[in-house]
């Protein structure tokens, strides 16, 4: 089995969705959850706060320095993400397109790097 991360970017851009629109995706996306749970698949997921509550920590010159603000100036930023394990690229890409279907967002489907989980 493989993990992968399904992240959702989000445009900062549009405006947030009105209230009603916003309880329908949100059960959606849940549901999804739920079956990714049901089906073994799902690790963790998570929803992110806007850009401009991040702070980007860089080392230089043997110091660091903070900003506020997102990494990447752009207007598509990361708005959440689903950790799911599969046993290939095509069952990734399964659940991607529900998820996306589900909330309504471009989803990156990423492979981790084998590694260590706890």
């Amino acid at each position: 089995m493989k993990k992968y991360l399904l992240a959702v970017q989000y445009d900062e851009s549009t405006p947030w969705p009105a209230e009603d629109d916003l309880r329908d995706q949100q059960a959606r996306t849940d549901q999804v959850t739920a079956d990714m749970r049901a089906a073994g698949s799902w690790v963790f997921t998570g929803g992110l706060l806007p850009s401009h509550a991040t702070t980007v920590v860089r080392p230089g010159n043997g110091t660091i320095t903070m900003t506020d603000g997102p990494y990447a100036e752009t207007k598509e930023q990361l708005g959440g993400f689903w950790v799911i394990e599969c046993d290939n690229l095509d069952e990734a890409l399964a659940w991607a397109e529900r998820c996306a279907l589900a909330c309504g967002f471009p989803i990156e489907v990423r492979p981790f790097e084998d590694a260590q989980w706890r």
